[in-house]
């Protein structure tokens, strides 16, 4: 009986990187056969030898680390381009509701009521200012916190309203 060498177990990475390297050696028609077997069917005819790597580099990796969330995977595959998408990200009506000075912020939490004042320069709450509502979310729980998510400015709209 042949012996084999047992080394030490390559990391979630390094086996990564050897599969990709793996891929980079292959012609076209191996990487259309590693696209049926990582698919289930056959890749369209057009697509050419980069493309057909790119994807699959990514399917292997998605696989292995973890793919993209919901929120980015329907963010890209919205209408417009990448750039639209990364506007869409990053637009400010989207994060945070609009919050004017003189506004009164609301939150129980352990049987207690929690108000915070929004001021011009930041946010009064048990007679201090503080320049971030995040702060205040976590001086009250003691953890860190999102300061809108957890004062409810970041909630999910109902199913019946729509942007």
């Amino acid at each position: 009986m042949p012996r084999v060498k047992a080394g030490p177990a390559l990391s979630d990475r390094q086996s990564i990187d050897v599969e990709i390297a793996r891929l980079r050696d292959l012609n076209v028609s191996a990487l259309r056969a590693r696209w049926r077997t990582v698919f289930g069917r056959m890749p369209s005819p057009h697509l050419p030898r980069h493309l057909l790597f790119r994807v699959l580099a990514y399917r292997l990796q998605a696989d292995h680390l973890g793919d993209l969330d919901a929120e980015s995977r329907r963010l890209l595959d919205g209408p417009g381009s990448p750039e639209d998408a990364g506007k869409r990200a990053v637009d400010p009506k989207r994060l945070t509701a609009d919050v004017r000075p003189g506004t009164m912020l609301a939150r129980e939490w352990n049987g207690r009521m929690h108000r915070v004042a929004v001021l011009a320069d930041g946010f009064a709450w048990n007679g201090k200012t503080y320049s971030s509502l995040s702060t205040i979310a976590s001086v009250i729980t003691g953890t860190r916190w999102n300061g809108p998510r957890f004062f409810g400015l970041r909630d999910k709209p109902s199913k019946g309203i729509r942007a």
